[in-house]
C-alpha cells in the first residue's frame, strides 16, 4: 500500500530548497507528496531558527496535528532543520510525539530513519555536521523542481559569526559545493522548466570551491551558468558585504543575464552597533560598496535586511540607520525587532525597552515602505520587463518579476509562461506592479 508524506517549511529560500530535495529522497523511498493533513502517513516540519518563537511554532503545530490524529493512527513525525539541529535532545524529551530529529546535514538519512521507525526501532538524533555525505548522496538523485524560477544550493554554513546569529552552531562551518555538480544542476532544472536560476547559501558569496589548480569563485560560477543557452536570468542571495570582491561586482559589467539587483544585509547604519554585532564592516564601507556596483550598473537597486533596538543602540544609532536607509534607497527590505538567540553572544546583553523597540520599528518601516511606494508609483505608465513564472491560483492572472524582484500581476497568455514579456503597469500597491502584456488587446483581436 502506497504511503504519503506532507512537508511544512518555515523560513528562508534555502529551507524551501531542502525541502524539495527532502521531498525527492522521500519519494525514492516509496511515499508520495501530499497536501492532505488529514491522511497522511509521515508529516515533515522543515524549520527555521532564526526568529522568535521558532521552536514553540513547532510545538504549536504539532500540538495541532495531535488533535487531528487523535481518533487515527498516528503519522511519523519528523522536525527538520535549524531548530532540530539547535535544541535536538531538548525537543525529543519535551514531545514524545517526535518520531526523530533531523538536522540540515544529515537530510541524506531520511530514507534510512522512516525504514528504521517503520521496522520499530528507536532512531531519535540524527544532528551530525556531514555535510560532503549530504551533498554526496543528493547528487544521484535528479531535482524534480519544475518551477521557472528555480532555486540551487551551492554553499552551506558561514565563518563570520555575528553575535546576534544562531547560523554557524545551526548549520556549521562554510562549505562550498563543486562547480562541476552545480552545473549539471542547473542543466537539470533548465531541461525541467526553469528559466532562472537562484544561487542560494548563507553566505552566498562566499562561494569558494578549490581544485589543486584553482579556486572557483562566486563570480566564476555566474559565468558558467551564463554559458546555458536556455537560462534567461542569474540571482544569488545572501551575500554578505565583506565578500563584495572585485570579481563579482566586475560580472554586472558583462553578464546579461545576471540581474542589476542585489540582496545586501546592512543590519544598521550605525558604526558602533555594527561593531557590537560583530559585522566586520563599517557604513563607509557599506556605501562605497553600493557606489561602486551603482557606478558599473546605473540602473542597480538594492534590498536589505535591518535589525531595530539591538542591545547598546541610542537614538543617534538609530538615526544612522534611518540615514543609510535614505541614502541607498532601497527598493526592498525586511525588518525586525532585535531578539535573544539562545547560544550567541548577544543573548548575554542588556535588551533595549521593547517600547522603544517597536516604536523605532514603525518608524524605520514606514521610512522603507514611503521609498519603495515611491519607486513603485514611478513603473505606473511605463513598461517593464517580466519574467512570466505562473498563472495565478483562482484567478485568471498571471505572476512573475521585475528585474528589481518586484511582483508583477497582469494580463497575459498561457503560453507566455517561461518568457520575459513587455508589461504595461498600471497600477501598484505597497509591494506589487499590477498590469498587462504590452499588445495583448492586438494579439487576442488577431
Amino acid at each position: 500500500m502506497e504511503k504519503n508524506f506532507f512537508i511544512k517549511t518555515f523560513g528562508c529560500q534555502m529551507n524551501e530548497y531542502d525541502s524539495n530535495r527532502i521531498s525527492d529522497l522521500i519519494k525514492k523511498a516509496g511515499y508520495k507528496k501530499t497536501n492532505n493533513l488529514e491522511n497522511t502517513n509521515c508529516y515533515i516540519l522543515n524549520t527555521c531558527h532564526i526568529r522568535e518563537k521558532a521552536t514553540e511554532k513547532v510545538y504549536h503545530d504539532i500540538g495541532r496535528l495531535k488533535k487531528k490524529y487523535k481518533n487515527k493512527k498516528k503519522p511519523i513525525v519528523l522536525v527538520t532543520g535549524c531548530v532540530a539541529q539547535a535544541e535536538n535532545d531538548e525537543m525529543l524529551k519535551r514531545e514524545k510525539y517526535i518520531d526523530a530529529v533531523i538536522g540540515p546535514q544529515s537530510y541524506q538519512n531520511i530514507p534510512k530513519i522512516l525504514l528504521d521507525i517503520n521496522n520499530k526501532k528507536t532512531v531519535l538524533n540524527f544532528t551530525d555536521f556531514d555535510v560532503i555525505e549530504k551533498f554526496d548522496k543528493l547528487n544521484t538523485l535528479e531535482n524534480s523542481n519544475s518551477k521557472t524560477s528555480s532555486f540551487i544550493t551551492i554553499q552551506e554554513g558561514c565563518d563570520k559569526f555575528c553575535n546576534f546569529c544562531v547560523v554557524p552552531y545551526t548549520r556549521g562551518s562554510e562549505y562550498s559545493r563543486s562547480l562541476e555538480e552545480i552545473i549539471n544542476e542547473a542543466k537539470a532544472l533548465i531541461l525541467n522548466g526553469a528559466k532562472e536560476i537562484v544561487l542560494l547559501g548563507q553566505n552566498v558569496n562566499a562561494y569558494n570551491y578549490k581544485t589543486k589548480n584553482k579556486n572557483f569563485r562566486l563570480s566564476h560560477l555566474i559565468r558558467e551558468l551564463d554559458k546555458i543557452k536556455d537560462l534567461k536570468r542569474i540571482r544569488y542571495t545572501t551575500s554578505h558585504p565583506n565578500d563584495m570582491t572585485e570579481d563579482l561586482i566586475n560580472c554586472y559589467k558583462d553578464v546579461k543575464k545576471l540581474m542589476p539587483f542585489l540582496h545586501l544585509p546592512a543590519q544598521s547604519g550605525s558604526n558602533a552597533i555594527l561593531k557590537k554585532m560583530n559585522r566586520k564592516y563599517t557604513r563607509e564601507k557599506y556605501l562605497s560598496i553600493i557606489k561602486k556596483m551603482r557606478e558599473i550598473m546605473p540602473i542597480m537597486e538594492f534590498s536589505s535586511d535591518f535589525i531595530v533596538g539591538y542591545p547598546g543602540e541610542t537614538e543617534k544609532d538609530f538615526e544612522d540607520t534611518l540615514d543609510l536607509i535614505s541614502k541607498v534607497n532601497f527598493v526592498n527590505s525586511y525588518s525586525f525587532i532585535y531578539n535573544k538567540r539562545p547560544g550567541t553572544p548577544a543573548s548575554n546583553l542588556e535588551s533595549v525597552d521593547q517600547k522603544l523597540q517597536k516604536k523605532r520599528l514603525i518608524i524605520l518601516q514606514s521610512l522603507l515602505e514611503k521609498i519603495q511606494r515611491k519607486k513603485n508609483n514611478k513603473n505606473i505608465s511605463r513598461s517593464k520587463k517580466v519574467l512570466v513564472e505562473n498563472i495565478m491560483k483562482n484567478e485568471n492572472k498571471f505572476f512573475g518579476r521585475t528585474f528589481e524582484l518586484t511582483p508583477v500581476v497582469f494580463d497575459a497568455k498561457k503560453e507566455d509562461i517561461g518568457k520575459i514579456i513587455d508589461v504595461e503597469i498600471t497600477g501598484c500597491n505597497q509591494n506589487s506592479l499590477f498590469g498587462f502584456k504590452k499588445d495583448l488587446k492586438k494579439e487576442v483581436a488577431a
